[in-house]
């Protein structure tokens, strides 16, 4: 909301991982009418900006500025004036080495109320990411920052090399790949021992984060063999030798991975979450969108007379939800299946119809249509009748069973998939230039809407040509094969949980 004086919030974003942004800040970009970000501040934290403020993109990178500093500055205070609550979210953390005292300045002396949000800083969570704790009792209680972006070509340094040199026990310094033959050159000049050990953490925190280590004798030969480039911090001391021992992001299996996820958007946050965790790097590229079904007469009908039914099944949680929700809508609560028993398809599924305070009566052993019939062949179900709320498209195995035992089958949909293609281009310019490791398929409607989001002048081995395929169930597989895709991986248990599982079983086994 808009005030008459306006506001400025000075946000560090943290070093990358979204996961690691304040409370507080995120707090700052919900209520922002405006935010100014960086090139380092995590896309994904722009979910959080609400749909009215408007976002500007000052990222430097390179000597590439989109704004210069001055430029930032007098934007900040433009919006402010004009009665904004202005977020200006930082990579890292504001006061360190990101500028933020230079705009508190300027906000200062346009009379524009400000506040500092601190971050974490990449310095300390990059190298914590590392393996590398930046104190020890064991090496060292000393620490430094120091800025790697002086300009080498100057008469006199500002940086005391001397006192780094031979005071400092580690020695962090930022923006300074470019210029690391400079710092190496001057940290032996000064009396530093030419093994000391040397780190380089790059997008560190990130799924892309590297880490290379070596000594300052050899540290500048490694890097050029390696061909690594900004943004990375550069860590100096005896810690070093702690990075292979105490390593841990970067043993994770799809660690640099770029993974595609099919799912509906509302519900690909635990799968997101769960290969994150493992390292990936997630494009979010929902094929489908899930919403109410065409019709809602049936369903109407069907909550009218539950009375009528002895049982009703849920085949999804999507089944659970929009029946749920009509439920709701038309006036009624749980109590209408006071005397219904319930099935339900797999335990999250089960978990979700908890949730609305019932048990299942029957949790088939596995996850799909045909474990159900066969749960079903232990009840007297002749002559009941079953409500059947799904998907307006499901697969007709499951009341033409039902029916066979001399059940009354009322299939009534609840909710339909349609085609989504957000992310479609960048899925296609990933998959083009090889920049996709492996997609993942939760249903066969993602399939065909996926191969439906492809070119269809292109080769699609070609296009998918070392790409692994992962499946959550034989169903889902099938299709994909059907369809032209090689499936590599397909998940036992027919879960998130399941699928993620199988997908670490198969990296960790390559």
């Amino acid at each position: 909301m808009k005030t008459t004086t306006g506001k400025v919030y000075l946000v560090g974003a943290g070093p990358g991982d979204p996961g690691l942004i304040t409370v507080k800040g995120r707090e700052c970009i919900e209520t922002a009418d405006v935010v100014i970000y960086d090139y380092l501040a995590s896309p994904t934290l722009l979910r959080y900006v609400p749909e009215k403020a408007e976002q500007i993109y000052v990222g430097k990178k390179g000597g590439d500025h989109t704004l210069s500093q001055d430029g930032i500055n007098q934007l900040l205070a433009e919006k402010a004036l004009a009665g904004n609550v202005v977020t200006r979210l930082k990579g890292g953390d504001p006061f360190i080495f990101g500028r933020g005292g230079e705009e508190a300045e300027v906000l200062i002396d346009a009379g524009i109320p400000f506040e500092v949000v601190p971050g974490v800083t990449s310095a300390i969570a990059a190298s914590a990411y590392a393996g590398i704790p930046l104190t020890h009792r064991d090496f060292t209680s000393t620490l430094a920052f120091v800025t790697g972006h002086e300009d080498p070509t100057k008469k006199e340094s500002g940086i005391e090399w001397a006192s780094l040199a031979k005071g400092i026990g580690t020695l962090v310094f930022f923006m300074g790949v470019k210029n690391l033959p400079h710092i190496t050159r001057n940290l032996m000049t000064h009396g530093m021992a030419a093994d000391t050990p040397v780190a380089l953490i790059r997008w560190g925190t990130t799924p892309k984060q590297v880490s290379l280590t070596g000594t300052l004798e050899n540290i500048v030969e490694r890097v050029a063999a390696a061909r690594l480039k900004a943004p990375a911090i550069i860590v100096v001391g005896g810690v070093v030798t702690l990075h292979e021992r105490m390593r841990w992001f970067e043993n994770r299996p799809l660690l640099g991975r770029r993974v595609v996820v099919t799912r509906a958007r509302q519900q690909a946050s635990d799968l997101v979450r769960q290969l994150t965790d493992m390292g990936a790097d997630c494009l979010e590229c929902p094929t489908i969108n899930v919403i109410p079904p065409t019709d809602r007469a049936p369903l109407d009908a069907a909550i009218g007379r539950l009375a009528d039914y002895d049982w009703i099944v849920f085949t999804s949680v999507n089944g659970v939800k929009f029946f749920f929700d009509r439920l709701f809508e038309t006036g009624r609560d749980v109590r209408a299946l006071h005397r219904l028993r319930t099935a339900a398809i797999g335990p999250v599924t089960a978990k979700r119809l908890r949730d609305f305070g019932l048990n299942s009566d029957i949790i088939p052993e596995s996850y799909q249509a045909e474990s159900v019939v066969a749960a079903f062949e232990n009840e007297a179900v002749s002559g009941q009748k079953i409500l059947l709320p799904r998907a307006q498209e499901a697969r007709p195995i499951l009341p033409v069973e039902l029916d066979r035992m001399g059940a009354t089958v009322d299939e009534v949909p609840v909710y339909r998939t349609v085609q989504a293609d957000d992310n479609a281009d960048l899925l296609v310019e990933g998959l083009k230039n090889g920049g996709i490791d492996m997609v993942t398929f939760t249903s066969s409607s993602t399939v065909r809407n996926f191969r439906a989001l492809l070119p269809a002048d292109e080769d699609l081995t070609a296009l998918m040509k070392d790409v692994v395929v992962a499946s959550i169930g034989p169903i889902t597989s099938d299709t994909a094969r059907e369809l032209g895709f090689d499936v590599r991986i397909t998940a036992e248990e027919f879960t998130i949980p399941g699928l993620c599982e199988a997908i670490r079983q198969y990296s960790e086994g390559e």
